[in-house]
């Protein structure tokens, strides 16, 4: 049984923001910050390096941490405003560098909600977010996107006999580096503060959320070896 391919995706039933109105509360006992003005006088200027540091190009250093990152984690959003955030891994240096201010991102199998690549096509606007593991740093690009099906780019990003039907390629328009703060406090390299079994396992998430009917075991099947030998199909 392959609980991938029964039934078609429903839409998700949203809340419309603007019946709350502008000035309604966001929850009662909260106190809420309305202004750049009242923000600043809470936490405070940047130093100005902060801003300085970014670039429109994408020089040694940035080049360097994309060809070794095996993760991204690329946010998009709907004209209406919905957002999402998508995370990309394949092997390291999968994202291809192709001039000073141009990334191609390959697109490779996953659910067909398109959910990113949707939100692209009404609104250019992506922030990605590269991750090494080990390292805290974090390299941050921000740029205009659109989606392509070059033949010859992607011929190159051919991953265990794997084709992309297509691919994200970006205009960058600002690249930084991003401190380990956030890292670091995590502990998200530190294997003694990893928990990987305190949260139900991903065949009974599936289980309680999307494949109601199917017996637990043949999602437990699924969602085990046989998950990683379908990565490439």
């Amino acid at each position: 049984m392959d609980p991938g391919r029964s039934g078609r995706a429903r839409p998700v039933s949203r809340p419309d923001p603007d019946e709350r109105g502008p000035g309604a509360p966001v929850d009662p006992g909260h106190v809420e910050i309305t202004s750049e003005e009242e923000l600043r006088a809470l936490v405070g200027e940047a130093n100005p390096v902060v801003y300085g540091k970014a670039s429109a190009l994408l020089g040694e250093f940035e080049r360097a941490w994309i060809r070794h990152t095996p993760l991204v984690l690329i946010a998009t959003a709907a004209l209406d405003g919905t957002c999402d955030v998508s995370p990309k891994g394949d092997p390291a240096g999968f994202v291809r560098v192709l001039d000073d201010t141009t990334l191609a991102v390959p697109d490779r199998p996953g659910n067909r909600r398109l959910d990113s690549w949707l939100n692209v096509l009404q609104n250019p606007h992506v922030g990605m977010i590269f991750v090494i593991p080990g390292r805290g740093d974090t390299l941050r690009v921000n740029g205009r996107a659109r989606l392509v099906r070059s033949p010859e780019l992607l011929d190159s990003m051919v991953v265990k006999g794997n084709r992309p039907k297509l691919a994200l390629l970006v205009d960058v328009e600002e690249a930084y580096f991003h401190c380990a703060k956030s890292f670091m406090r995590a502990g998200v390299w530190d294997p003694g503060s990893w928990t990987p079994d305190a949260a139900p396992s991903r065949a009974r998430i599936a289980k309680r959320t999307e494949w109601k009917d199917v017996p637990l075991d043949v999602l437990e099947e699924r969602y085990g070896a046989a998950y990683e030998r379908r990565l490439y199909p």
